[in-house]
């Protein structure tokens, strides 16, 4: 039950082929990324003299917002069933000065990883659980005769049973047979009953903020300790037998996981496959061209630097559940860089993103594409969303294209921030529609053609004011 679990034995072109699925174009990106991922397995499965030496190659993606680095770097993680964690670099501040410590993005990346082990353990004794919280709600129902009965031990299922001559024990019995079926059989869901769950009983947060990241978690360690000191509070809650199901199912499978295993399993996690997004690197970096001096904020974007090179280049970090290492966590920065470039990191942090890769811009025929190709496409979800309703949408070849050289065309007028337009432009478009639904229109099939995307913003389009604002 505590195996590790195995991930995916991913070649670089089966990688690059699932993140087609999700992703347009930007076919360097993802080169770079199916590599640095398949790099892990052959250093898992290389000579174990050697195994600790080869690091992780470290990448830096460059490329105006909306372009999908976030997104590449997030399905990248799922793909390889890793602990994934996005900081953004302008939310810390050098050791001293007061904000976030660099350390605590590695602290929050192991609680990830022990919630994603909790849930894949929880799931393996599903079954074992489900039966638990079967009995449980039986024993609420129907609660069992307990006292001894002299006739019980030699009672036998029959039709010609007489209730009078049966015992308590035996009634209780049959009943309880009976009302198991109900539950099996789904009969009972909408049912109340009260039900004793566990409490929370965490104090409020306390958090000691010092110099040294292990305060913090010092901070962190004295909440769990006074959280504990009245042990486990229980509360009743009258809920149907559908929720009791739920809340039960969750307590019995915590209770039956194996926590130590989790905890271990999820720290190794972490040091072997967890992946690090740092977005927004380009701000912590100082702009060789922007007239400012030695001072003022760029002394702490330095030193955010500074602080970030021990843990990408290698480190201990100490956590509440232990020592976290490293070595071999995947670090993936990311920035416009508009204003500063890579070269204004500091020589040390530019040698540990090796590989640097440059997005590209998106084109109308991109949008076209984002619209049309991804399984997870806003047409589709905007379709799905409306389908629950009982409403058929279908949006026309001609309509996406407009749609598409509309979000070009606002991208260029007002500010370019990528596949991000196409959201608030499907908003505006689809206004009214979600608006009279189901009140208007309840059910029946409606075409989205190029004329409706015209009449419906057309007058956002040529007002550059309301486009600046809506659009």
């Amino acid at each position: 039950m505590q195996k590790t679990v195995q991930h995916k034995n991913l070649t670089p072109r089966q990688i690059v082929a699932e993140l087609d699925k999700y992703i347009v174009g930007q076919d360097e990106a993802k080169r770079s990324v199916s590599i640095a991922l398949r790099n892990r397995w052959r250093r898992m499965n290389a000579d174990k003299e050697i195994r600790d030496e080869i690091l992780p190659n470290n990448i830096l993606l460059i490329g105006p917002t909306g372009v999908g680095k976030t997104e590449i770097a997030r399905r990248l993680a799922k793909l390889a069933e890793a602990p994934f964690m996005k900081v953004e670099a302008s939310k810390f501040t050098e050791v001293g000065y007061v904000g976030r410590d660099v350390e605590s993005m590695i602290r929050d990346l192991t609680d990830i990883a022990i919630n994603m082990v909790k849930t894949e353990m929880q799931e393996r004794v599903k079954e074992k659980a489900e039966k638990v919280v079967e009995k449980r709600i039986l024993d609420i129902l129907i609660p069992p005769v307990t006292q001894p009965s002299n006739d019980s031990a030699g009672f036998q299922k029959d039709d010609n049973f007489n209730p009078e001559q049966a015992s308590d024990q035996e009634l209780n019995k049959r009943t309880r047979e009976k009302f198991r079926e109900k539950l099996q059989n789904g009969e009972l869901e909408d049912r109340e009953i009260e039900i004793e769950v566990q409490k929370s009983s965490k104090a409020p947060m306390m958090q000691v903020f010092g110099p040294q990241g292990g305060m913090e978690e010092m901070g962190i360690n004295l909440q769990d300790m006074l959280g504990n000191l009245g042990g486990q509070q229980k509360s009743k809650r009258t809920v149907t037998i559908e929720e009791a199901r739920e809340l039960l199912l969750e307590e019995e499978a915590e209770k039956l996981i194996d926590h130590d295993a989790a905890v271990q399993e999820a720290l190794e996690r972490v040091q072997k496959h967890g992946i690090v997004f740092i977005d927004e690197i380009d701000k912590v970096a100082e702009s060789s061209g922007d007239g400012k001096g030695g001072g003022g904020p760029d002394v702490s974007r330095q030193g955010v630097q500074r602080d970030l090179l021990p843990i990408v280049e290698g480190s201990n970090v100490s956590t509440k559940h232990g020592m976290v290492k490293t070595d071999h966590i995947l670090f993936i920065g990311s920035g416009a860089f508009h204003v500063s470039k890579p070269s204004d990191l500091i020589p040390e942090l530019q040698g540990r993103f090796p590989i640097r890769v440059e997005l590209n811009s998106l084109t109308e025929q991109d949008f076209f594409d984002i619209l049309t190709q991804p399984k997870n496409a806003l047409t589709k979800q905007y379709q799905a969303m409306l389908k629950s309703e009982g409403v058929e949408v279908e949006f026309t070849q001609e309509a996406i294209k407009e749609v598409a050289a509309i979000a070009a065309q606002v991208n260029e007028r007002v500010e370019n921030i990528g596949a991000r337009r196409l959201h608030t432009i499907l908003s505006s478009l689809l206004d009214e529609l979600l608006f009279a639904i189901p009140d208007d229109i309840s059910s029946g099939d409606i075409t989205i053609d190029q004329e409706y995307v015209n009449k419906q913003l057309d007058n956002l389009v040529k007002d550059k004011d309301l486009s600046q604002y809506i659009l």
